[in-house]
């Protein structure tokens, strides 16, 4: 019945309703032989999936799809098949920046970042800009920042501009520092920190998140065809690590100008959901233009306002409501004022455009929340464009146990990025001390309070790989099988769970869930391919499994084995 049923559809959909389909037009591709996941309730499991153009015509058993004939058949050979993986918060022109500048990821000691930067700056002209990305101290013996002493044993007469994993911290050399004129007399800007010596007070070299600007913008600009090989480089890498969309955590407008470009040259193939900064003149800008849906046949949508509030618990300034437990003299800070977030919000509602905001410390999610709660009251449902907005909290991560649940309360979306637990678990308890890790990444909280999470990888911070993902969502382990006091292993979910923060809870959270996150007739054709059956196998066995095709709207973006028949 249910062959029939689909076969229907195909008919009425795309064939001559009194003629029967000719054999090489009934279908575009046929996927067989596989081990197929379908995020459907009503359906969970199937072998083969039929697709004419871009959307899904049928899905079901072998036997049912050999009445289908198609110019292309793909033979699964048993592998998992997933609805097309989405990255629910990812800086894609970070991740770029990183392939082609200095990465300076895995630099397990001091010695071993100022050897990577040693070698780069023997490849570079004297007086040239060294620039790079990726290191974290927390490993480090001691684990402490680097300073421009250090940086200046290795680049004297280069300005050098090193930013730590996370994005909210960044060390300059003297020559950078001078460049800018950075000096013991520069007072800290609003939502940022110039990090000083204690005794004499002079710049260490460390700077952390808006003071970083002050460096920034001085550094040369690049290229547009710089700039766009950079967002190039990113796209493919997502797509080769299996993901058919990524949620851009928040972009400005010449870089807006860029991803649009790509896609009406055709050069790009992933589905782009994007955010612009607020608050500003861009984001100003944005409201009155409207939201951007389904342009380039459904590839961009920009329909949100992103606002970064707050710094990271690993460079100490994400605002708690306590002080640091191994820095009492500090709480963190917001980076926005709250009294220019309130009118934003209150047009975003009556606007219909989205917002998320970047939160990290349980100061600033209550903080948030309240300003939230206070545009929704202030805006009520019949005077929005969208009655139910489904605004965003990004990353959520420390939140106190009394605000949990006014997320759902509030019809909030946690956007929350699994590895960041298990890398920043191995220091947080000594940032924020045991009790505080209670309300710490509590993603099976979250899901219990009535909350769906959109699940991300926030790369270029963490390395953006979705079985690293999907991995720590599961076992909330190190990548080592590592656990500790303070990791709370409750809080890890069911591998259906990790399912669907990975596909059709990012489509709910982008307004796309009619069209993506999963396996159903008339959605958007777009799968993941593994290697291994993650719902089955050993949790260690998840880190090594491998994207091994990326189906976007029926077209074959990665496909390394090239296991198919014509």
């Amino acid at each position: 019945m249910k062959a029939r049923v689909s076969f229907a559809f195909a008919l009425i959909l795309f064939g001559e309703p009194n003629l029967p389909l000719r054999a090489a037009d009934d279908v575009d591709l046929l996927l067989v032989n596989g081990n197929v996941y379908t995020v459907n309730e009503k359906a969970p499991h199937a072998e083969a999936i039929a697709v004419k153009k871009d959307r899904i015509v049928f899905v079901g058993s072998n036997d049912e799809a050999r009445k289908f004939h198609a110019p292309r058949t793909i033979d699964l050979a048993g592998r998992t098949l997933l609805p097309g993986l989405t990255d629910s918060h990812c800086h894609i022109f970070g991740i770029g920046e990183r392939e082609l500048r200095l990465n300076l990821e895995g630099t397990n000691t001091l010695d071993d970042f100022l050897a990577k930067v040693k070698e780069r700056v023997a490849q570079t002209g004297r007086g040239k800009w060294v620039l790079g990305r990726g290191w974290i101290e927390t490993f480090w013996t001691p684990p402490q920042f680097p300073t421009r002493q250090d940086v200046d044993k290795v680049a004297p007469d280069n300005p050098v501009f090193l930013t730590r994993a996370d994005g909210h911290a960044s060390v300059a050399n003297s020559a950078a520092l001078k460049i800018v004129k950075i000096d013991k007399n520069t007072p800290n800007p609003f939502g940022g920190e110039i990090l000083k010596d204690k005794q004499n007070g002079e710049p260490t070299g460390m700077l952390l998140d808006s003071a970083q600007d002050l460096v920034r913008k001085n550094i040369p600009k690049p290229t547009t065809a710089e700039r766009e090989q950079t967002l190039l480089t990113g796209i493919n890498r997502e797509i080769g690590l299996g993901w058919c969309e990524i949620q851009n955590a928040g972009s400005h407008k010449d870089d807006v100008d860029i991803i649009k470009k790509v896609y009406s040259d055709g050069k790009a193939k992933i589905r782009f959901v994007n955010c612009v900064y607020g608050p500003g003149q861009e984001a100003q800008n944005f409201l009155k233009e409207g939201a951007t849906l389904d342009a380039f046949n459904h590839h961009f949508t920009q329909r949100t306002i992103k606002v970064v509030f707050d710094g990271a618990v690993g460079s100490r300034g994400a605002a708690l409501l306590n002080p640091y437990n191994d820095a009492p003299e500090t709480s963190g800070y917001f980076t926005e004022k709250p009294e220019d977030l309130r009118p934003m919000f209150e047009e975003a509602l009556r606007r219909g455009i989205q917002v998320e905001t970047h939160a990290i410390g349980d100061r600033a999610n209550r903080k948030i929340l309240d300003l939230y709660e206070g545009a929704f009251k202030a805006v009520p449902p019949d005077q929005r464009k969208i009655k139910e907005p489904r605004w965003r909290v990004e990353h959520a991560q420390i939140v106190d146990p009394a605000d949990l649940p006014r997320f759902a309360k509030l019809g909030l979306i946690p956007s929350m990025q699994p590895s960041h637990a298990i890398s920043d678990l191995f220091f947080a308890p000594a940032r924020l001390g045991i009790d505080r890790l209670a309300g710490a990444y509590a993603w099976q909280s979250f899901l219990k309070s009535g909350c769906i999470i959109a699940g991300g990888s926030d790369a270029p911070v963490e390395r953006g790989e979705a079985m690293i993902e999907f991995y720590a969502a599961v076992a909330r382990k190190s990548i080592k099988g590592e656990s500790a006091e303070g990791w709370h292993p409750e809080q890890a979910v069911s591998r259906e769970q990790a399912l669907r923060m990975f596909t059709i809870w990012p489509a709910y959270a982008s307004f796309e869930e009619k069209d993506k996150g999963s396996i159903e007739i008339g959605k958007l054709a777009d799968f993941t391919v593994l290697s291994q059956d993650i719902m089955k196998i050993p949790e260690r066995e998840i880190l090594k499994t491998r994207n091994e095709m990326t189906i976007i709207g029926g077209d074959v973006g990665y496909d390394p084995g090239r296991k198919q028949t014509e």
